[in-house]
């Protein structure tokens, strides 16, 4: 994985990150269309310390989208005032696992990320819809910042 160049001061180390992917709900996923047409999205996400996943509707742009090119850019943010804002960049290309739709049958591939789907958004426990797909983003490249680092002083 490339290492940040620019803004390491202000930059989170890895423990503050992955704390941070962990403990945020939403994040934003940048798609290129087939016609070169950008889409932007929200959803759902979950971080296991080394991959970003994806649980995505398989009926919509954004699954479009990540079956014509699956490189992305991926936004994951907070903050309200200036000086309050950090957020994370995670560069690189999906990759699906696991069936497509996600059917209701015992899955070993996505065993990690169902789990820690449903403690994070769904009082512990995972219902596939068989509407939704799993994809992975292992990363190229990890950009961060925090702006509480800043030394206004």
């Amino acid at each position: 994985m490339k290492e940040q160049r620019r803004g390491r001061k202000i930059a989170l180390s890895t423990e503050e990150r992955d704390e941070f992917l962990r403990s945020q709900r939403t994040c934003r996923v940048a798609t290129v269309s087939a016609d070169g047409r950008p889409h932007n999205s929200a959803l759902w996400f979950v971080w296991d310390g080394t991959a970003l996943w994806l649980n995505t509707i398989v009926k919509s742009q954004r699954w479009a989208d990540l079956q014509f090119e699956p490189r992305v850019a991926v936004i994951v943010d907070d903050g309200v005032e200036f000086l309050d804002l950090r957020g994370v960049e995670l560069l690189g290309r999906v990759e699906q696992v696991g069936t497509v739709p996600r059917g209701s049958e015992p899955d070993p591939a996505v065993e990690v990320p169902e789990r820690l789907f449903g403690e994070k958004y769904a009082g512990g426990t995972f219902v596939a819809d068989g509407r939704h797909a799993w994809v992975r983003l292992v990363p190229d490249k990890i950009v961060s910042w925090d702006f509480t680092k800043i030394n206004v002083g």
